[in-house]
């Protein structure tokens, strides 16, 4: 008897110690990079400290695990508190937490007698009228407008995650009460996804395009909405058009503006187009339009005046639909946000703090 005690106290010895050799041993990696074998010289790649490495050459593989997408909580994702802690859905009006009722049929697929078909007609019909609440019309609006957002995220093959911030974006202008006018719904709708797609690490070339193909708006308006989305709600997502005061200067004819003067007029423009974005000036309108209104309002405050209403109208129209009306009431109201911004009209304050960022 002693020695089988013995003989088990030393086999339990021995896996303990197995067990804690194991334990400061690296562990093979396989997730999250799916890789086993070192690209370089096939030997095995094994992770030790979030970082994995090849055993033979000691290349490194991978190193610090962290997943940088947007969080359930960044997406809005996450239920009340106090009612549900399951992820929501932000494309559905009541995200996506009510009871669907069906059709014919009961829930195991059996044919409803008349009696049942009635009660469920009945429930089918307070259901609908909670789906969408007192605002029954704007509600409904609201679900027309997540759908477009779903459409177009699914024909340009957006991630999840983006489709997803798009109708957050979507739900804050419907809040903000930004539809209305001028501004349909399809437009923001598209609007929303091209800022969504903006700020996300989605290819940005020719985006703007690619949405406005699948939006039910032209691709003026859907630029005009995403810039009303982003001014209004105050989102910090990337400009739609950052260079558009120089695509209007490009636009001019050679010798409109000598060159000396084209380079203060034009930093000039870019201070005004900030302060545009802060008032905002033109929320529902083009980023073009306004960066020629703020090039005109830039010549306006200089000396010696180059341009006309007429002349930046045109250069703008071969980027974006332009009026000389617009070109007047938009440079109106930013050289109004200019003198209570600096208190005075000298555009040598402008030029100075456009110099300074510049730095």
């Amino acid at each position: 008897m002693p020695s089988n005690n013995a003989s088990e106290k030393t086999v339990s010895d021995v896996q303990s110690t197995t067990t804690e050799e194991r334990g400061h041993e690296p562990t093979v990696e396989h997730e999250p990079s799916g890789r086993s074998a070192c690209p370089e010289c096939e030997g095995q790649v094994i992770t030790e400290d979030d970082q994995s490495f090849c055993t033979d050459c000691g290349l490194i593989v991978a190193d610090e695990w962290v997943d940088l997408s947007p969080t359930l909580n960044d997406l809005g994702l996450v239920g009340d508190a106090d009612q549900s802690i399951e992820a929501v859905d932000p494309l559905r009006t009541d995200k996506g937490l009510h009871t669907k009722i069906g059709r014919n049929t009961d829930g195991h697929g059996n044919p409803l007698s008349n009696e049942q078909w009635e009660k469920v007609q009945r429930l089918r019909k307070w259901h609908k009228r909670m789906q969408f609440g007192e605002k029954r019309k704007r509600t409904k609006r609201l679900n027309e407008g997540l759908r477009d957002v779903e459409m177009i995220g699914g024909n340009l093959s957006l991630p999840d995650h983006v489709v997803k911030m798009a109708a957050q974006f979507l739900r804050s202008a419907s809040e903000a009460r930004l539809p209305g006018g001028r501004m349909a719904w399809e437009a923001l709708a598209g609007g929303a996804v091209l800022l969504a797609a903006r700020a996300s690490s989605v290819n940005r070339d020719e985006i703007d395009v690619a949405v406005a193909t699948h939006t039910k708006a032209p691709h003026e308006r859907v630029c005009a909405a995403a810039r009303k989305i982003r001014c209004e709600c105050g989102f910090d997502a990337p400009l739609i058009r950052p260079n558009a005061v120089m695509a209007v200067v490009d636009a001019l004819d050679d010798d409109t503006i000598p060159g000396a003067r084209a380079v203060r007029t034009w930093r000039l423009a870019q201070h005004l187009m900030k302060l545009g974005d802060q008032v905002p000036v033109g929320p529902g309108t083009p980023r073009c339009t306004v960066a020629a209104s703020a090039l005109y309002a830039a010549d306006r405050l200089l000396s010696r005046k180059h341009l006309t209403q007429e002349q930046v109208a045109v250069a703008a129209s071969t980027i974006v639909p332009t009026s000389r009306n617009r070109i007047a009431r938009y440079s109106r109201e930013l050289v109004d946000a200019y003198k209570d911004k600096h208190g005075t009209d000298d555009p040598g304050v402008g030029l100075e703090a456009e110099r300074d960022t510049l730095r």
